[in-house]
Parts: C-alpha cells; structure tokens; sequence
C-alpha cells in the first residue's frame, strides 16, 4: 500500500520545507510500527526545486485476520472468500487512512512550530495513489475531490488483466490529485476519502467516530455537495451516527452562511430570563404565581389557531417543544410540526413529549425537523397555520427580511401568528435593570408601534391582513408584556421587489415515528 506527496519550490522556498510540514526528515527512512502492520516514511527525491514523501504501508495479513477477524461491519468486503488472500495490502483503504493520522498527525493538524507560515498557506502539491478501490468508479472519485480545490483530479481505472482487455475494468483506479491546497486539508480529505470510496472499514465504527469526521471534515465537509454520501459511508451507514453528523454538520454550514459561530446559533436551550414560563401572570412584582405569561401567550396562540380553523400547524422555533405539547393534547389539530435550528432544543423536545413511548396514531400526528428560519425550506409548504413565538427577536434584523420571505413569501400558511416581547413593558419588571433586553440572546425588542409597522408592511408586501392581540396584564401605560399578531393570506400577494432568491434549506426531518424505529 503506497502513497506519495510532492511538492515544487525556489532557492527562497525550498521544496523541502515539505519534511518541516510533516515533521520527517528528508534524509531518514522511519518505520512506525501500526495495529496490522508497519508504515514506513522515506524521500525518492529531496531537492530545492522537488521534494517527495512516500508513506508504504505493510499490512501483516496475519494480524489483519486476528484483530479484525477478517470480517465483520465495516470490515474487509473480500474477507468472507479467503481470510488470508485479499485486497487489504496492497489497495488503499481505512488503514492507510489509520497510518496517515498516526505517522502525519501533527501535520493533519496543521502544526508546525519551524515554519508555521508554510503550515498555513496553500502548497504545490501532487499526490498519487496507485491503487484505490472505488465503488462507484472514476465518476464518482471526481465528484468526491473535484468540489475540494484540485486542479487535477485524474482517477484511471485498472484493468482486470492488461492481457485480457475484454475483461473490462476492476473496481480500483490510479489516483493523481493535483493543485494549490493547504497541506493539512489535502491530508484531511484523504484520511476521510479513502474509507469513503473503499466503502468498508477495517474496524467496528463506534460513536467517536462521529467526531473524528467533523475534525477531519472541519471547513469542507459541511459545504460539500457529496456530504451525505460520504457522512453516511463514512460511518458505515450506520444510521443514528448518520443523523447526529449530519445534523451538526447543517449547524456548521448555516453558522458559516451566517458569519457566526455554531455555539451561538445551537442556543436554543439556555436558561431563561425574566421572560421566560415562569414569568408572573399579573404583574412583575406580584409574589403570588398564579397563570404564567407563558401559559398565558400559548392559550392565545391556540384561541387564534381556533378562531382560523386550522388542522396542520408549524411551530417555527419551536425550542423545547412546549407549544408542540400543547396543540397535540387538541385533537382538532391533526398535524403538528415542529421546527428549530438547534439540535439539543429538538433533542429536548422529544424527551419532553415523549416520543419513545407515544402510541401509533399519536406518532403519526407530529414530525420534529431541523430547520433554520432564514433560509426557504420546501418542507413547510401546505400547511393551515404557522406560529411564531418569541422568534423574531432572535434573529439579527439585517436577516429578517430572509426570515419574513422563507415563512410568508415561500412557505405561505393561510394563518401567521407571531408574538413578541413589548419592550415598553419593560419598565414593569422590578427585576430587568433599565435599558436591558429580556433574554440576552435578542438582538431586538420592539415597541407597539414599531412591532404594527413591521407587521403592516408584510402584511402587505406578501397579501395578508393583519390585527392584533394584546398577551398578559395589559397596562394603561405601556400596554401588556406580549404582543401578538395574526396574519390571515387574502390572495393579493403584491411583486415583491424584496423577494430574493433565498438558498434551499437541506437540513434533516425527523418524525417521531422514525424515531421510535431507531
């Protein structure tokens, strides 16, 4: 099993500054002793102008057999007609990808202390693999590194016996990638590639693995268009490891759209402030708890579902699925989806509702999906109502006009219903110091006036009618602590010269009777 990495340079940029990148010195052959055999790192040719590394890898059959079993999930796929006479030595696979984290690991990385500016700018690079096992063909090892950068990505398949064309092509090509690639990336994409294409590993997948492809995924898994491919073999299709990287992997991808850290966008499940189920129902000063406002603003949100008469409704943001649990103890609502960006809120909620054990029928009414609000999501099309509570104010303004377009421009329910905060009411929590939000993840909160003037100009801009509802206590001065407003479609949607062509969400459904087969 054989791999080799070489790179070009000048007098001023020696191309062997390669053996700093992957801290082995050109003048030395090493061996590394590996769980089924020995990796050897040696140079053919170490100059100012090239300089190549070749990692060979010998792979002990006998102790391939005896650690692995020569079979099992993920194991070598022609163990099962001979245990000691198999592809594993010599094609490129799961254990060349092993040797390559543990004789390069600080070069996968990125690490390097003598020459950190190499480390971190893209390289010449070529790399040749003679033999790789494909399954799925040249196509699909052009679809898999072509999206990656490489100029060159040139995959020949080897004939079954050169003495016999007829015989047609085997399942392994030559691989040659070439281009301008940071080293640490290009050795990443081949620790998780390799194993991809084999469509096998040589061990038992476990769940670390599931971190092991976001670290070596981390800035080009999350974007790629082959993601679900190469996460679901990767993992060895496992399905539940499946799910959590890709669900995870859609964080990152909508963090890096968004310019935000993935942290700050898998929020949902903080603790709450003042504003949250345990806020007072009569006012912030009142010691005894009776109606809570949160309680309060859900039994307005179901009136309003009512009074329109809807049966299938979307909880947007639904964090821990409070509002879920509630439209599901009506049986007037036949359909219940609920939709957040963070995984551990969906998480949260199906503990709460208790999908494990819920019956047949009432598995059937409510779907939990992962679903980011500010981009169009063809998977909230058709439905009577859509609610929005306590949403809006979560998302950055200069992103609202995306939100308002997924929700009443594209997903488009006969009924809208959003609450918000009245930051005029603000004023009556003795706990909520002055000039501070109610939850310190709202980027905005509004008052009467300014919450009607946002509402009229969707209403209009999108062909709905709007009124208003006013939530909790409703003070003389400042109004109540909630306000609320109830979109209703009348069919005269306007050209919409902010409409814009949003990106297509690819983010991943779960219903609950999906979960309860895992």
């Amino acid at each position: 099993m054989f791999l080799t990495i070489s790179t070009t340079g000048t007098p001023e940029r020696p191309a062997t500054d390669l053996g700093f990148l992957l801290h082995k010195h050109p003048d030395k052959a090493q061996a590394f002793s590996t769980s089924h055999g020995v990796a050897h790192v040696l140079y053919p040719e170490a100059s100012v102008e090239r300089c190549t590394a070749a990692l060979l890898l010998e792979i002990d059959p006998v102790a391939l057999v005896r650690r692995g079993k020569g079979k099992g999930r993920g194991g070598a796929p022609d163990a099962a007609l001979a245990q000691y006479v198999n592809d594993r030595p010599y094609a490129a696979s799961s254990l060349l990808a092993v040797a390559l984290s543990t004789v390069f690991k600080s070069a996968l990385r990125g690490v390097c202390k003598a020459l950190p500016e190499r480390a971190a700018e893209p390289l010449p690079l070529r790399i040749e693999v003679p033999a790789v096992p494909a399954r799925g063909g040249a196509e699909l090892v052009g679809s898999l590194f072509g999206p990656l950068g490489w100029t060159t990505v040139d995959a020949r398949p080897v004939a079954l016996d050169e003495a016999f064309p007829a015989w047609g092509e085997s399942r392994y090509v030559q691989l040659v990638l070439e281009g301008e690639l940071r080293l640490a990336d290009a050795l990443r994409q081949l620790y998780v590639l390799l194993p991809v294409l084999d469509d096998a590993k040589h061990y038992w997948v476990a769940p670390d693995e599931v971190e092991k492809l976001l670290r070596a995924g981390e800035g080009w898994l999350a974007d790629h268009p082959e993601r679900q491919l190469i996460t679901s073999r990767y993992l060895s299709r496992r399905w539940g490891l499946t799910k959590e990287a890709t669900n995870r992997l859609e964080l990152v991808r909508l963090a890096e759209a968004d310019d935000i850290d993935v942290e700050a966008i898998d929020n949902a499940v903080e603790d709450p402030a003042p504003e949250a189920d345990d806020a007072p129902a009569e006012t912030p000063t009142t010691a005894e708890r009776t109606v809570s406002l949160a309680e309060q603003r859900r039994d307005a949100i179901l009136t309003a579902l009512r009074d329109a008469g809807a049966a299938s409704v979307l909880d947007l943001g639904c964090g821990q699925g409070q509002l879920v649990q509630a439209l599901l103890k009506d049986v007037r609502f036949t359909k219940v989806v609920g939709a957040d960006v963070s995984v551990r809120a969906l998480t949260v909620a199906a503990r709460r509702l208790k999908v494990e054990r819920m019956s047949e029928r009432q598995a059937e009414r409510v779907t939990l999906m992962q679903s980011s609000l500010t981009y169009t999501d063809k998977r909230l099309k058709g439905h009577d109502a859509a609610v929005l509570s306590e949403v809006i104010e979560h998302v950055d303004l200069p992103r609202l006009p995306a939100l308002e377009y997924a929700v009443f421009g594209t997903a488009r329910p006969a009924t809208v219903v959003v609450t918000t905060p009245n930051v005029e009411y603000n004023v009556r929590w003795e706990t909520l110091p002055a000039g501070h939000v109610r939850h310190r993840d709202h980027r905005f909160e509004w008052t009467r006036a300014e919450f009607r003037a946002w509402a009229e100009k969707v209403a209009l801009r999108h062909g709905y009618a709007v009124r208003y509802v006013p939530v909790g206590p409703e003070d003389p001065e400042v109004g109540p602590p909630t306000q609320m407003a109830v979109f209703t479609v009348t069919g005269t949607e306007k050209p919409a010269k902010t409409t814009r062509p949003a990106e297509t969400a690819t983010t991943t459904t779960t219903t609950v009777k999906e979960e309860k087969a895992a």
